[in-house]
């Protein structure tokens, strides 16, 4: 270990090495296999990577030298720096989507095509959920609150490709 690196600061240390070596996905591979639910309802799931920002603080670059006795021989040294700050914890997101059954090419060049009349998606029309087809529904999504390349029931219904049970919209009143 470098002299200059406390121990104290070794997990920290491999936890943001960890960090920031954790592989990042191509756009164009498949997204996470959607659960099936016991009533039939399909969900995704989405790994929600940590944030961390770099705040002023101390690391201890010389441990105190204490006698037998307790007394202190020399004082810590301290040198400021920048040091990480967590500002989000790494999580999994889950949303109800689309199951894998309706995913179906005609399904996908339907998403593309609603996407394209919404100025989302540029690319052609090839009923495939590649990288340009992720990228739209990112964006798409994202304006509205979800962050994540895997497409939703509720943006899928948005877009008028699943139909909306009316049983649950209710009548407010004029």
């Amino acid at each position: 270990m470098p002299p200059f690196l406390p121990r104290a600061c070794l997990p920290a240390l491999l936890v943001l090495l960890a960090a920031c070596a954790a592989p990042q996905l191509p756009e164009d591979e498949a997204p996470l296999p959607t659960e099936t639910a016991a009533d039939g309802s399909c969900w995704a799931r989405e790994h929600v990577p940590a944030i961390y920002e770099q705040v002023s603080g101390e690391v201890l670059v010389v441990q105190a030298e204490i006698a037998e006795d307790g007394t202190v021989l020399r004082a810590p040294i301290y040198r400021r720096t920048k040091v990480p700050k967590l500002v989000r914890p790494r999580g999994e997101m889950r949303f109800e989507a689309p199951c894998s059954a309706q995913m179906t090419p005609e399904f996908i060049a339907s998403v593309q095509r609603a996407l394209a009349a919404r100025g989302e998606f540029s690319g052609t029309v090839t009923g495939e959920m590649d990288g340009a087809t992720r990228a739209a529904v990112r964006r798409y999504q994202a304006a509205r609150g979800l962050d994540s390349a895997q497409l939703s029931l509720e943006t899928a219904r948005a877009l008028g490709l699943v139909a909306v049970d009316l049983s649950e919209i209710t009548d407010s009143p004029a």
